[in-house]
């Protein structure tokens, strides 16, 4: 009985190594695919900078002690809105001052302006009256508009920044007091390398509005599009660049002078060759696929990568639209190796391109 036993459990060994052995050696079926050639569109991202589409500086434009401040930082202020008011004492008497001599030359022109007319003094006497009243006038209106200088008032709406100074501070005159801003609409402006200036440049697109997005700091898209309106002037040497500025309107103030995000334009590409990012792999920075030829061999062949989609490669050089492309088990084989594969068609792998990367 004994013997039995030991008979039967090495009968079930012995098949059951035998069916490993052949699991072991049943040969693995390859996915394979071919780059398809389409018209797409891509996304392009751009690091940008925001600006306020007014953003100036209030500095004093008279010297003397700060009298007051009427409003504060953060705050939203209206166009004429007092802000800063300078001790105005000095002011007022030489404006006083310049009215008193005004008033005298004005007394003296029309007591000689009567004597002209009976013929008393000469009319070379009346223009001299007449050009001092005017001189006494001019320093009036000189005396004035300093006083005016010492009540600082807002010249637009907008956003008052950091206060510089503090009220009885002693202000010299040009001193920085803070600055304002207009956010009602926002200038974004980004760099653009030089091959895609000429591309955006020699294309239909330049004639037309471009549309773009802002993607913010915290990885969220602003609510209102933007358009490309202008491009500078000239490219920064260092960096081969050039600056394109996108208006986005800002109705809600969310967008603040100074802020940073991405701005993402939509570019079309026509007869793009496409295929997977999952067939490609990376030795020494360099891209490569495993291209199967006729014979069914594998070989590795590098391409260059024009442009970067979800999930998809647009490829300028190293592969042509009728390639076969190995799609999976890059890991599994090396060049020259003989494979059994089976082909898939390029728009139902890129289909399913997107449940894969889940």
């Amino acid at each position: 009985m004994r013997l039995l036993i030991l008979l039967v459990l090495a009968s079930i060994t012995i098949q059951s190594c035998s069916h490993h052995e052949e699991e072991h050696h049943k040969p693995i079926k390859f996915k394979v695919t071919s780059p398809l050639k389409t018209d797409t569109i891509i996304v392009k991202d751009y690091v940008c900078q925001i600006h306020s589409i007014k953003h100036i500086e209030l500095r004093a434009l008279e010297r003397g002690y700060l009298q007051e401040i009427t409003v504060d930082e953060g705050q939203f202020v209206r166009k004429g809105q007092p802000m800063f008011k300078i001790m105005p004492n000095v002011y007022e008497a030489e404006l006083s001052s310049a009215q008193a001599e005004a008033d005298v030359a004005a007394i003296e022109y029309r007591n000689t302006k009567k004597l002209a007319d009976s013929n008393i003094v000469s009319a070379n006497e009346l223009a001299m009256a007449k050009a001092r009243y005017e001189k006494a006038m001019a320093q009036v209106t000189m005396a004035s508009t300093h006083l005016d200088f010492t009540n600082i008032k807002a010249p637009f709406d907008g956003i008052m920044d950091h206060l510089l100074v503090r009220e009885g501070s002693l202000l010299e005159e040009g001193e920085l007091l803070t600055t304002l801003s207009d956010n009602s609409e926002m200038w974004v402006y980004f760099n653009v390398p030089e091959a895609e200036y000429l591309d955006y440049m020699m294309s239909d697109r330049r004639n037309k509005e471009q549309a773009v997005r802002l993607l913010l700091a915290n990885n969220r898209f602003f609510d209102q599009d933007g358009v490309v309106e202008t491009i500078e002037g000239e490219f920064n040497n260092e960096t081969g660049n050039i600056a394109f500025r996108a208006n986005f309107p800002n109705p809600d103030q969310l967008l603040r002078h100074g802020e940073t995000g991405s701005i993402l334009m939509e570019l079309p590409l026509s007869d793009a060759l496409l295929i997977p990012q999952k067939a490609t792999f990376e030795v020494l920075e360099k891209k490569f696929v495993f291209v199967i030829d006729q014979d069914s061999v594998i070989r590795q062949r590098e391409v260059v990568i024009g442009a970067e989609l979800p999930h998809l490669f647009s490829v300028d050089k190293g592969l042509q639209e009728g390639d076969l492309i190995l799609l999976d088990g890059i890991r599994l084989v090396k060049d020259g190796d003989k494979i059994d594969h089976q082909y898939l068609e390029p728009r139902a792998v890129f289909a399913s391109l997107d449940l894969y990367a889940e």
